[in-house]
């Protein structure tokens, strides 16, 4: 990444628009670099102008992840594609225990889109890497002619350090132990929807977009045999829990009533005809434990901001199909399955 600091004349923000020179390689893409990306994510690793950033690393196992943000509207109830692409892949580091380290940020940008909405989404992402302490040490800008993208699509990858001692992973449930949810689950798809579709309803439902590793880092703290940590984005719950039960080869068995929903959130199902299970979240975790730790697990996690709402929703169970049952509110009982198709497209 070259950073240059002398240009004729400075980029209109305001009223300019992303065009082909800026993908170049040449004076007009280092100009967006300096004034744009390195103005709004400056640290001393990005500041050195290369093409990669080098870092020492604390002891520990690292893991690595990337991810793809292409939702649409770009801003929405609660937040934005910025600090989604930030939160989104924060968490799915924190997820396996780690502390994040650092970020990278690729961008694809189309012909014609706005500098003022690429400076708000830019401006978002630092906020929310500055906010989560892991800075955005590197990255990329593409640019692709008018009609053969949407705007902006971008990928972040995450690098963090998982301490001694801790092994978290999706085939470690065992049967006997609890699940826990982090707290209501829906927020965030409702909202994207409530968007997209110039929905109205009688209170703003807001997107649960928010960095987890905070709250990863206390329950780590309490209970350091965690077996098992997913976000339920895409898919929502539900998918996420087939998707451990599958790892796992164990089967899960979970209560309606105990599963928490916003009442805003469960209206607007109702009112829609989906189901809250399978709509996405980007601020909540689930988290499967042994048992005798699920109370010490869940009391930590309660008294962080991110999981006040924190629930007990059910336990894994021995069956050899591997399915999730629910036992609904009117006594009966039914198999959650995988989502079919897609439910909301582009919802991250």
């Amino acid at each position: 990444m070259t950073i240059m600091t002398r240009f004729a004349s400075r980029l209109d923000l305001r009223s300019g628009t992303i065009d082909m020179t800026h993908g170049s390689g040449g004076r007009a893409t280092a100009q967006l670099v300096s004034e744009l990306f390195v103005r709004h994510f400056d640290n001393a690793m990005l500041r050195q102008g290369n093409d990669q950033a080098a870092f020492d690393v604390p002891a520990g196992r690292l893991v690595m992840t990337t991810d793809g943000h292409v939702i649409s509207p770009l801003f929405f109830p609660g937040g934005d594609i910025g600090c989604l692409a930030v939160h989104g892949t924060l968490n799915d580091v924190a997820m396996s225990g780690a502390t994040p380290l650092y970020l990278s940020a690729g961008f694809i940008l189309e012909e014609g889109f706005p500098f003022a909405d690429l400076e708000r989404i830019v401006a978002s992402m630092a906020g929310a890497a500055r906010d989560a302490g892991v800075p955005i040490v590197t990255g990329d800008t593409k640019v692709v002619e008018k009609g053969k993208g949407d705007g902006i699509f971008i990928t972040t990858t995450g690098i963090g350090v998982v301490p001694e001692g801790v092994n978290i992973s999706g085939d470690r449930a065992r049967p006997g132990d609890k699940i826990i949810v982090s707290g209501a689950i829906g927020d965030h798809g409702v909202a994207i929807l409530s968007k997209r579709a110039n929905l109205e309803f009688e209170t703003e439902i807001s997107s649960d977009t928010a960095a987890l590793h905070g709250l990863v880092a206390r329950m780590v703290a309490e209970v350091r045999d965690i077996h098992c940590l997913r976000d339920p984005t895409r898919g929502g719950l539900a998918t996420t829990l087939n998707e451990l039960a599958q790892q796992s080869q164990a089967g899960m068995r979970i209560r309606e009533s105990a599963v928490p929903v916003h009442a805003g959130v469960r209206a607007a199902c109702e009112l829609l005809g989906l189901d809250p299970l399978y709509v996405a979240n980007e601020g909540k975790l689930v988290a499967i434990c042994a048992e005798p730790d699920a109370p010490r697990l869940l009391s930590a996690m309660r008294a962080h901001p991110l999981g006040r709402e924190a629930e007990v929703i059910g336990e894994v169970i021995a069956d050899t199909n591997a399915f999730v049952r629910m036992e609904t509110n009117f006594g009966g009982s039914r198999i959650v399955d995988w989502l079919a198709g897609e439910q909301l497209p582009r919802i991250c």
